[in-house]
């Protein structure tokens, strides 16, 4: 589901790192060959990158970027040459000093990411920041919000695909009955959603349909200012839909007057590696519009040609 594209032979990793440093070398940077190299390298290989230049130049690749980029595509390349678990801490730590009730960055990476992935980040944001990532959500957050966020990235869910349709069927009478008395904070509905495997919540959620005629969603519309009740939509939906809630933050980065270049940003270089095809099939899907056409149409200069090579794009 990944949409870049690796060469099966790809340069040596000292090759890697000599042409990136050509990159930087005289007048101006050549921005170009900096995106066909990190474009189409995997994780590891980006991870052996910046290790093997760090002990070629005794400097992090990042700070070289960083002096050498600006704007938009600095931040593109910056957080695209991050590892995941460190990329993920470091949009944790930054959502936690930027928190707003509207900010739904933490709840986004405890949802997305298998329970495995959410250890390393929070492993990373231990090591990098000399604090946890629970430490920073609770102390950050307020409130309602607190009550949701740190149970969710408190959380190591089961990752298997049995399921109890029992505590299925109790569960969703359970959640029906909070939710009719509008009781959205109580502590029985979050710790369903903060706690049971994804698996186990679809159970749930089809067994509310099927008890009660409608899904979930629909009997949580409420109040649309109700930001709270727009932090939990949104967890349900991550944790059971989570292509139709990228596309959602993707088609509002770009279609709202004025895009939203952190947002656009943030979603192709998390979600290029993992899932960005069925996230692409989805945005086509909901808005008869390819996604690498919305992109090119509201971007321009090396971020665009970043982000479409990301995207996949052979002519990136």
């Amino acid at each position: 589901m990944s949409t870049i594209t690796v060469p099966a032979q790809a340069p040596s990793v000292t090759d890697d790192v000599e042409q990136l440093r050509k990159a930087f070398s005289g007048w101006g940077t050549n921005e170009g060959l900096l995106i066909s190299i990190l474009t189409h390298r995997n994780a590891e290989q980006r991870k052996q990158i910046r290790e093997a230049y760090t002990s070629t130049y005794n400097e992090d690749l990042l700070k070289s970027l960083d002096k050498e980029l600006s704007n938009d595509f600095e931040r593109l390349v910056h957080l695209w040459t991050l590892d995941p678990a460190g990329r993920d801490a470091y949009l944790a730590n930054e959502a936690t000093k930027r928190w707003t009730k509207s900010n739904q960055v933490l709840m986004e990476i405890a949802c997305t990411r298998s329970s495995h992935d959410l250890l390393l980040a929070k492993q990373a944001y231990h090591a990098c920041y000399k604090k946890s990532m629970e430490e920073d959500v609770a102390y950050h957050t307020t409130g309602d919000f607190r009550k949701l966020l740190l149970p969710l990235v408190s959380s190591y869910r089961y990752e298997g695909s049995e399921v109890n349709l029992t505590l299925a069927k109790t569960e969703a009478k359970l959640l029906h009955e909070k939710i009719c008395d509008k009781c959205y904070n109580d502590d029985e509905l979050i710790r369903i959603f903060a706690t049971r495997s994804k698996v186990q919540i679809n159970a749930t959620l089809n067994q509310y349909k099927n008890l009660f005629g409608n899904d979930i969603d629909k009997d949580l519309e409420g109040d649309s200012d109700d930001e709270f009740l727009a932090l939990l939509r949104a967890t349900i939906e991550c944790l059971t839909y989570s292509e139709k809630y990228f596309e959602k933050v993707l088609r509002l980065a770009i279609n709202k007057q004025g895009t939203d270049e952190g947002a656009l940003t943030r979603v192709v270089a998390t979600r290029a590696e993992v899932d960005m095809k069925t996230i692409k099939a989805e945005y086509e899907r909901r808005n008869s519009v390819p996604l690498d056409r919305a992109i090119a149409k509201d971007t321009r200069g090396d971020y665009e040609d970043m982000l479409l090579s990301l995207l996949g794009c052979a002519d990136a």
